[in-house]
């Protein structure tokens, strides 16, 4: 019997560590694993069993706490089994079983510490494949499947990796971008905590490629369980011969290093990321030249993603072919790309966490049949796809299909695949300023327009959320944005507009509540609403009474309370304590 405890960083925050160790008091033997995806249901336990005849039976347990850990353990033991009730649901394992998994195919299923589960199912034998070939053949195979980088860009890979092959010099370096940097994103670490060897790997089949002897992982300093994981992974590569001198006896040597980041966004980009490598300031320059001719120490570079490197082997140990007709296979036509992509689902979604699907799916059916729909049955008004950088996809446009091409129609883009949902709760100015104060804060300063124009906008915006909008500013935050994706550097500066120009694009009716209406639409911009106690409902409990900061509530207990808008701080408290439902939020008449 085997006990497997998922262990990803959502699964240790969610309070693993301390069910492992309740069923290693009790003797059972344990073993870790990354994040299946299904953050919501961690921490999660799989139990292994044999019969007779060596057929291994698994049994999952989801969101599984002290109480059941006990049970768990009382129902292997032979005593009272009460364990069914924290059984995977069914909904959850279909919504599993829905996915095409090839990045995260072996995330939340192999130990990651440990190499020899990886090459079990079937790890390092696109390396050997690839080994095999002329690197002309390697590129060519890339070309096939159709990779893009999923970064962000969509670029096609084999092109980036045949620039940099064609490049004079015999110093090249292969560098993972693993600096994940947009608010919500999440996959990059999944990866590398749940499955790092297939990162090395890709690595590895992309510096064959190109003639590249020095590897670097540039992964952001706030992933510490990633960095640990990896730099075991990079370990044992090197004691079972995948890293360092004449690899598998093919005469190729290559080697690979870990970078912590700093924690800048920029550093996303691939010049700022080379720069910040370098030692020096995390700022982006000019292109041309690009990597492939002058990276890294001015040397020939390859920069492609997590994503993007573990997809790599499966095309090896499979076939590109296989790979470009992942969507035709699936029964998905249209899609103007190939092969799969992981998004990060956060927001206002019931089941939360990370999923694969094929490109070419709708955003309606990764939402509402892969997430589950919307938290507490509201209704679906809008997703942030693509990141900070990204855009807005209104509810009318559910049915877009997922490519590169279709989102950019929409004014989104795929960005590394963070997908933030909103509810009819959500308001939409609002969401436009929370990503624009994030890029603004996070640009580097180089260019005026990304430096100043952001800066701008913002002020705009706080304006407009505060009370204090002017209608000439709707036409002012056009012009600002044209401006600043036209005359920024780098894509930061380039894209940051993005969340301005769709909220614009499909919500400016609730810009025009703010300014001209003096209203918030969604009842959410503090400035604009004001809470007040229904009288009928409230029985005087004085749990409201109690939260509240400001001491603006007042009433006897059980009689019904009231609120002095005046001293009121709209901080949400007293609605969040109310059991009785008797706190509803109305529209403030004072703005001036």
């Amino acid at each position: 019997m085997r006990i497997v405890i998922g262990k990803g960083s959502c699964g240790v925050a969610a309070g693993a560590g301390k069910i492992e160790g309740i069923f290693k008091a009790e003797g059972f033997e344990t073993g870790i694993t990354g994040c299946i995806g299904m953050c919501y249901l961690e921490p999660i336990v799989e139990v292994y069993d044999s019969d007779v005849s060596g057929n291994e039976a698994k049994k999952t347990y989801v969101n599984v706490n002290e109480k059941a850990a006990r049970e768990i353990i009382n129902s292997l033991l032979g005593k009272k089994n009460q364990a069914g009730k924290y059984g995977l649901p069914e909904e959850d394992a279909a919504i599993l079983a829905g996915q095409k998994r090839i990045a995260l195919r072996n995330c939340g299923i192999i130990n990651p510490e440990k190499i020899e589960e990886y090459t079990a199912r079937g790890g390092y034998a696109g390396l050997k494949r690839s080994l095999a070939l002329a690197p002309e053949a390697v590129i060519e195979e890339v070309k096939t499947s159709g990779l893009a980088g999923r970064g962000g860009a969509g670029f096609p890979t084999w092109f980036k990796w045949n620039a940099a092959k064609n490049s004079s010099g015999e110093e090249k370096y292969t560098i993972c971008n693993a600096d994940e940097g947009d608010p919500g994103a999440f996959m990059d670490r999944a990866i590398i905590e749940g499955d790092p060897h297939s990162v090395i790997e890709g690595m590895l089949i992309g510096a064959y490629a190109m003639g590249s002897s020095h590897g670097v992982v540039y992964v952001r300093a706030e992933y510490p369980l990633a960095i640990v994981r990896l730099n075991i992974a990079l370990e044992q590569a090197r004691d079972a011969g995948y890293l360092g001198k004449n690899i598998a006896g093919s005469g190729f040597d290559f080697d690979i290093r870990v970078k912590a980041g700093a924690g800048a966004f920029v550093c996303g980009e691939e010049t700022a990321l080379i720069a910040s490598l370098e030692g020096e300031r995390g700022m982006p320059r000019l292109k041309p030249p690009f990597p492939a001719q002058k990276g890294f120490w001015q040397k020939p570079s390859n920069i492609n993603n997590v994503e993007t490197y573990a997809s790599v082997p499966w095309i090896f140990s499979h076939s590109g072919r296989e790979f470009a007709d992942i969507a035709k296979n699936s029964g998905i036509t249209g899609a103007q790309a190939t092969g799969t992509k992981v998004f990060a689902l956060t927001g206002k979604i019931r089941k939360g966490g990370l999923v694969e699907v094929p490109i070419g799916m709708t955003v309606r059916k990764v939402i509402f049949d892969i997430g589950g729909g919307i938290k507490n049955g509201k209704a679906f008004k809008a997703v942030q796809l693509g990141g900070p950088s990204g855009g807005c996809v209104p509810a009318e446009l559910a049915d877009t299909v997922i490519d590169y091409q279709s989102l950019a129609k929409t004014g989104a883009i795929m960005g590394s695949g963070g997908m933030v949902v909103m509810d009819e709760d959500t308001c939409m100015v609002d969401v436009a300023r929370f990503f624009l104060d994030f890029t603004c804060k996070e640009s580097c300063g180089k260019c005026t327009h990304c430096r100043i124009g952001t800066k701008r906008m913002l002020e705009i915006l706080n304006r407009i959320v505060g009370g204090y909008g002017e209608e000439e500013d709707i036409e002012i935050l056009e012009q600002l944005a044209n401006q600043v994706k036209e005359g920024s550097l780098c894509g930061l500066g380039q894209t940051a507009p993005n969340p301005v120009l769709t909220t614009l694009r499909y919500f400016k009716h609730e810009y025009r509540d703010h300014i001209v209406n003096r209203k918030c639409t969604a009842k959410q911009c503090k400035n604009f609403i004001c809470y007040e106690i229904d009288a009928k409902k409230c029985k005087g409990c004085g749990l409201c009474k109690k939260d509240c900061p400001t001491a603006a509530i007042s009433g006897e207990m059980k009689e019904p309370h009231t609120i002095k808008t005046a001293d009121c701080i709209a901080c949400r408290r007293c609605k969040d304590s109310c059991k009785f439902n008797a706190v509803k939020v109305g529209d403030r008449k004072w703005i001036q």
